[in-house]
C-alpha cells in the first residue's frame, strides 16, 4: 500500500534537489579548476595568459580607463563590502531580525576566511604583464574581490528581497549580477587575476551561498516556518514590513523639494560668503599667523607643553574627526535612523548635512588658503589650508545632527548622552588639532560658524523631525490636497 506524499513535502524536496544540484555543479566545476590550476594544464594556462596580455595591452595606454577600473574594483574590496555588511547588520538588529543579521554576518565572514586560506593552499602566482597598472597582494587563485562580491551582494539580495516588489526584485537581481560581473572584469583588466581565478571565485561563491542558504532553510523548518523560495521571495518573506521604510514617508520626501533645494543653495552661498569674509583677512594678516584671539600664542604654548601621553591622546582625538571615522559613524547612524524611524527624511538630513559640510569646507579652504600655525606639525603636511578646520566642522555637524534626530524620539535618560557627545567630541577634536599644530583658534571658530549656519539651514529646510511635530504630518500646509492625501 502506497502513501500519498503531501504536496508541501514534494515542493520542498524538489526545491532542495534543485539547490543541491546547482551547488553541486558549482562545487564540481571549482574542484576541476583547482586540479587544472595545480597541474598547470597548458590549454588553461594559454587562455589565461593570452587574455591577461590582451587586456593589459588594451587598457595600459588609457589612463582614464585604468582610473575607472580602479574605482569600480573597490566595489568588491573587503573594506567596502565589510562596511555594507556592518550597516545592513545594524539595520537588521534594530528591526529585531536577528536571524537575518546572523546569516549576513556568517555568510560574509565565510568569504573572508575562504579567500586567503585557498590562496595559500593553491599557491598560484599572479599574472606578470608587460605594462603593469595595478598590484595585488598575495596569491592569485581564487580572486578575493570576485568571491567577496558574489557572496556579499548575493547575501544582501537574499536578505532584502522581501522588501521589493516582484518587478523591482528582478531589477535588483540583474543589478547584482551586473555588479558582480563588473568587479570580476576589473580584476582581469587591471592584470591582477587570470580568467580562471575569477570563474573559480564565482563557483566557490555559489557553493558558499548555497550552503548558508540551505542551513538557513533547515533552521526555518525546525522552527515550523513555511518553505520558501529564496531566489524569488527572499530568505524571510514575512520580514517584508520590517525591511522597508513606511510607504507614506517615501512619498512625503517629495514635498517642499523645490523650496529645500533653493533654500539650501542660498544658505550655502551665505555661509560660504561669511566664512570667506572672516578667513581671507586672517590669511593675509602676518601671513596667517597673527595673534588674533590667540592664534599665535596658543599653538606655541601647546607645542611647548607636548608630552608622549598627550601626543597619543591628541592623535586619537584627531583621528576621531578624520574623514574615515566621520564616514563610518555617519553610515552607522544613517542605518540606525532608517531602521528605527523607518523614514527616509532623517537619512536625507544626515546626507545633505555632511555633504554640505564637506563642500563648504573644501570651497572655503581653497579660496582662503591660510597657512598652518608656524609650529612643528605632528600630522605632517596636508593639502588643504588651515581655515576652517574640516575635522572640527565635520565632528560638530555629525554629532549635532545625531542629537537632533535622537533627543526628540528617545524618552529615557540616556538621550542626553547624545547631547554630551555633541559637546565633548568636537571639543576633543578641536583641542587635539590645535595641540598637534594643525589649526589656529580662529580656524576652530570658523568651523563652529560653518556648522551652526549649515545645521540651522538644514533643520529648517529638511525638517528631519516633522514626523513627530504637531499632528505627525510631514507635508506643510501649502501642499496641494491630492499630494497631502497620499501622504496621510
Amino acid at each position: 500500500m502506497t502513501t500519498a506524499v503531501p504536496q508541501w513535502r514534494s515542493r520542498l524536496e524538489g526545491r532542495i534537489l534543485s539547490r543541491v544540484a546547482a551547488a553541486g555543479f558549482a562545487a564540481l566545476f571549482f574542484a576541476v579548476l583547482v586540479l587544472l590550476v595545480r597541474a598547470r594544464w597548458l590549454p588553461l594556462e594559454s587562455v589565461d595568459r593570452g587574455l591577461a596580455d590582451g587586456l593589459n595591452e588594451a587598457v595600459a595606454g588609457h589612463r582614464g580607463a585604468v582610473r575607472a577600473m580602479e574605482y569600480l574594483t573597490r566595489l568588491g574590496s573587503h573594506a567596502f563590502l565589510g562596511w555594507l555588511v556592518a550597516i545592513a547588520g545594524v539595520l537588521l538588529v534594530v528591526r529585531r531580525r536577528f536571524r537575518l543579521a546572523g546569516y549576513l554576518v556568517i555568510t560574509g565572514a565565510g568569504a573572508l576566511i575562504l579567500d586567503p586560506t585557498l590562496k595559500q593552499a593553491i599557491g598560484r602566482l599572479r599574472p606578470v604583464v608587460e605594462h603593469p597598472v595595478a598590484v595585488g597582494g598575495g596569491n592569485s587563485f581564487p580572486s578575493g574581490h570576485s568571491l567577496a562580491s558574489i557572496v556579499v551582494y548575493g547575501a544582501l539580495l537574499l536578505v532584502f528581497a522581501p522588501a521589493f516588489s516582484p518587478r523591482a526584485r528582478r531589477v535588483a537581481t540583474a543589478a547584482v549580477a551586473t555588479l558582480v560581473a563588473v568587479v570580476g572584469f576589473t580584476r582581469l583588466a587591471l592584470g591582477v587575476h587570470f580568467l580562471s581565478d575569477v570563474i573559480g571565485a564565482w563557483c566557490l561563491g555559489v557553493v558558499w551561498l548555497g550552503v548558508t542558504t540551505y542551513a538557513f532553510e533547515l533552521h526555518r523548518r525546525r522552527t515550523g516556518r513555511p518553505v520558501t523560495r529564496p531566489l524569488a521571495e527572499g530568505l524571510e518573506p514575512e520580514a517584508a514590513d520590517d525591511l522597508k521604510p513606511a510607504g507614506p514617508a517615501i512619498e512625503a520626501e517629495v514635498v517642499r523639494t523645490r523650496l529645500a533645494i533653493a533654500g539650501g543653495a542660498v544658505a550655502w552661498v551665505l555661509v560660504f560668503g561669511l566664512l570667506c569674509a572672516i578667513g581671507k583677512p586672517l590669511a593675509h594678516y602676518r601671513s596667517g599667523n597673527g595673534n588674533i584671539l590667540g592664534d599665535h600664542t596658543i599653538p606655541h604654548w601647546l607645542a611647548a607643553h607636548r608630552t608622549p601621553t598627550l601626543n597619543v591622546v591628541s592623535y586619537l582625538g584627531s583621528q576621531a574627526g578624520n574623514t574615515h571615522m566621520i564616514l563610518a559613524v555617519g553610515l552607522v547612524a544613517g542605518a540606525v535612523a532608517l531602521a528605527a524611524i523607518r523614514q527616509w527624511r532623517p537619512v536625507i538630513f544626515l546626507l545633505v548635512t555632511m555633504f554640505g559640510e564637506l563642500s563648504l569646507f573644501l570651497a572655503t579652504a581653497g579660496f582662503v588658503d591660510r597657512a598652518r600655525p608656524d609650529v612643528p606639525h605632528l600630522d605632517g603636511p596636508l593639502p588643504t589650508s588651515s581655515f576652517p578646520s574640516g575635522h572640527v566642522a565635520a565632528t560638530v555637524l555629525l554629532y549635532a545632527a545625531i542629537a537632533v534626530l535622537a533627543v526628540p524620539r528617545v524618552r529615557a535618560w540616556w538621550r542626553w548622552l547624545f547631547v554630551t557627545a555633541a559637546v565633548l567630541m568636537p571639543l576633543w577634536v578641536a583641542v587635539s588639532r590645535m595641540y598637534r599644530g594643525m589649526h589656529h583658534p580662529t580656524d576652530v571658530l570658523g568651523s563652529l560658524i560653518l556648522a551652526a549656519g549649515w545645521l540651522a539651514a538644514m533643520i529648517y529646510f529638511v525638517r528631519p523631525n516633522c514626523d513627530i511635530e504637531g499632528d505627525g504630518s510631514c507635508p506643510p500646509a501649502d501642499v496641494p490636497a491630492k499630494v497631502a492625501a497620499r501622504t496621510t
